[in-house]
C-alpha cells in the first residue's frame, strides 16, 4: 500500500455525478480527436459509465480515469472509450488547446496534454501504486526510469502516448474493451523469451470496466522501453518511393534510397517473432473444419464490410470466391499474431527491426483479436502495407487528377521489388517460403484489403483508391500470383 491508498466504496460508484456537466463538452469534442474511431457517424450522446479519482478533487492538478459510452444517431452500436482526466482551477496557456469544457469552478482538459499528469503516473507505476480500481503495476524483474514530464507523440490515431525522456514511452488505449489488451499480453509473453524484435515492457495500468455480470478486468495503458534513435518502418518506406519516383528512368536496385535490404531484413524480424509466439504460447493446426471456420470468419467480415462501404459491396461475390480459397489446403497451422501489422508498426534502430503494437485491429471485438490465426495473415497485411507506401503518394497527386501511367507502372515496380524481398526474409528464418500457399495467401490479403477499404471509408476517404485498386487486381484472376509474391 502506498501514500496514495485505496479509496472507500462509495468513492468506486461506477458514475460520478460531478462529470455529468461535462457530457454536452464532451460530445463537441470527441469528434475532433485523432483517436476517436468513429468519425463516420454522428454522436447523439454521451454517458459516463466509469469514473476512478486518481488524486483527490481538490488537487491541482486532479486526475481522475473515466470510461463513456458513445451512441450515434444511425442507432448503431455503442462505442466506449477511456479518457485520463486533469482539472485546475486556472489553465496554464500550454495546455489551452487540451480543454474539454468546464464542471463547477475546474477547467476539465485531456490529462495526457499535461507533463505534471504524465510524471505521476509513471512515478505510480514505478512504486506500485493502487487506487480504487486502478492498479499500477511495474512488470517484474524491469526497472522504469524515474525521468521528468512526459511529452505527448503526435501522430497517433487509435490511442494516445507520451514520451519519457526517449526513455519510456506510456500508451493510454482509448478504446476501452473487458479483458487482458493483447498489445500487453503478447509483450508479456515476448518478455518471457527474452525477444530482441520488441522494445522491453516497464509496467502496465490495469482497472475495471462495469459489464452486465459485474466488474471486469479492462488494460488501461502499458510503459515500455522507449526507442530512441529509431525511424518508423512506414516514413523509411515512403523516403524509398519518393526517391524513385523522381528519377526519371532508374529501376527500384538502382536508386539511392532502395528499401529491398531492408525489406528482407524486416521479414527476418516477423518471422522470429512469430516463432517467438509460438514458443511462448503454443500451436496448433487447424483440420479441415478449422479452415472452414476461417474462411467463414472472413466471409463474415466481408459482409459486415459491404454493409458499410459501397466499393466492398459492388464485387462482395468476387471477393467471396476468392476468400473460399482458404479452403484449398489440407490444413493450417495457427498460433497467436501480431494481427494488425503494416509498415508504420515497425521501427527500425540501430540494432535493427522492432515490431510494435500488438493491440490487433482496434476496431474487432477482443474474441477475434485473441484467435489464434495463421502467421500467413500477417505476411498478408505487411504486403498490403508495401502497396500502401508505393500507391500512397499518387492517391494525394498535386493536380487532384489520376497520376501518369508511368508514375503508376513505377510504384508498381517498387511494390513487387520489395513484397518479394520481405517474403525471402520471412522464409530463410521462418524455414518456409509463404508463397508456397498462394491461394491463403491471397485470401488473407484481399481480407486485410477490404478492412482497409472499411477503415479509409469511414477516416481517410482520400486515401480510399489505394485499397480499392488492389481489392480490384486481387479479385481479377484467383489463380493468377499476386504481383511480387511470386518470389525475387
Amino acid at each position: 500500500m502506498t501514500a496514495h491508498g485505496r479509496r472507500s466504496g462509495a468513492e468506486l460508484d461506477p458514475v460520478n455525478t460531478s462529470l455529468d456537466a461535462l457530457l454536452p463538452s464532451l460530445t463537441a469534442w470527441l469528434p475532433d480527436q485523432r483517436w476517436f474511431a468513429a468519425k463516420d457517424r454522428t454522436v447523439a450522446a454521451v454517458r459516463l459509465v466509469g469514473h476512478q479519482d486518481v488524486t483527490p478533487a481538490d488537487a491541482v492538478p486532479a486526475v481522475a480515469h473515466a470510461v463513456i459510452a458513445v451512441s450515434f444517431t444511425d442507432d448503431g452500436p455503442e462505442d466506449r472509450f477511456q479518457l485520463l482526466l486533469g482539472t485546475r482551477p486556472e489553465l496554464p496557456g500550454d495546455l489551452e488547446h487540451a480543454v474539454i469544457g468546464r464542471v463547477g469552478d475546474r477547467v476539465v482538459y485531456d490529462g495526457l496534454a499535461d507533463g505534471e499528469i504524465s510524471r505521476l503516473l509513471l512515478s505510480m507505476i514505478v512504486s506500485d501504486t493502487a487506487v480504487g480500481s486502478l492498479r499500477f503495476v511495474p512488470e517484474p524483474a524491469t526497472e522504469a526510469p524515474i525521468v521528468g514530464p512526459g511529452r505527448p507523440l503526435l501522430g497517433e490515431q487509435s490511442n494516445s502516448s507520451v514520451i519519457y525522456g526517449e526513455r519510456a514511452i506510456m500508451k493510454l488505449f482509448r478504446r476501452a474493451t473487458p479483458g487482458l489488451n493483447p498489445d500487453l499480453e503478447l509483450h508479456r509473453a515476448l518478455g518471457r523469451e527474452r525477444s530482441g524484435e520488441v522494445a522491453p515492457l516497464l509496467g502496465a495500468i490495469e482497472g475495471e470496466l462495469a459489464g452486465d455480470d459485474g466488474p471486469q478486468p479492462m488494460t488501461v495503458a502499458m510503459l515500455q522501453s522507449y526507442a530512441a534513435n529509431s525511424a518508423d518502418g512506414w516514413g523509411m518506406a515512403l523516403t524509398s518511393v519518393r526517391d524513385l519516383l523522381a528519377e526519371g528512368d532508374l529501376r527500384p536496385d538502382e536508386v539511392g534510397g532502395d528499401f529491398a535490404g531492408e525489406a528482407h531484413r524486416l521479414g527476418k524480424t516477423i518471422a522470429t517473432v512469430h516463432l517467438e509466439l509460438a514458443r511462448a504460447l503454443g500451436s496448433d493446426r487447424l483440420g479441415a473444419d478449422g479452415v472452414a471456420a476461417v474462411a467463414d470468419w472472413m466471409l463474415e467480415r466481408l459482409d459486415r464490410a459491404a454493409e458499410s462501404a459501397p466499393a466492398v459491396a459492388e464485387q462482395r461475390e468476387a471477393i467471396a470466391r476468392v476468400l473460399r480459397g482458404v479452403t484449398d489446403v489440407d490444413g493450417l497451422d495457427v498460433q497467436r499474431v501480431h494481427g494488425d501489422l503494416h509498415l508504420g508498426q515497425t521501427l527500425r534502430t540501430p540494432r535493427g527491426w522492432l515490431a510494435i503494437d500488438f493491440e490487433g485491429e482496434p476496431s474487432r471485438p477482443l474474441e477475434d483479436r485473441v484467435r489464434p490465426d495463421s502467421p500467413l495473415r500477417d505476411v498478408a497485411a505487411m504486403l498490403r502495407s508495401f502497396d500502401y507506401a508505393a500507391f500512397h503518394q499518387l492517391a494525394e497527386w498535386e493536380t487532384g487528377a489520376e497520376a501518369p501511367a508511368y508514375l503508376q507502372r513505377r510504384a508498381q515496380e517498387w511494390a513487387d521489388r520489395n513484397r518479394s524481398a520481405f517474403c525471402d526474409g520471412y522464409a530463410e528464418v521462418a524455414g518456409a517460403d509463404p508463397r508456397e500457399q498462394m491461394a491463403v495467401l491471397r485470401a488473407y490479403e484481399l481480407d486485410k484489403a477490404v478492412y482497409e477499404v472499411l477503415y479509409e471509408t469511414r477516416n481517410r476517404p482520400n486515401w480510399l483508391a489505394i485499397p480499392v485498386r488492389s481489392m480490384t487486381r486481387l479479385v481479377g484472376d484467383p489463380s493468377a500470383p499476386a504481383p511480387g509474391a511470386s518470389g525475387a
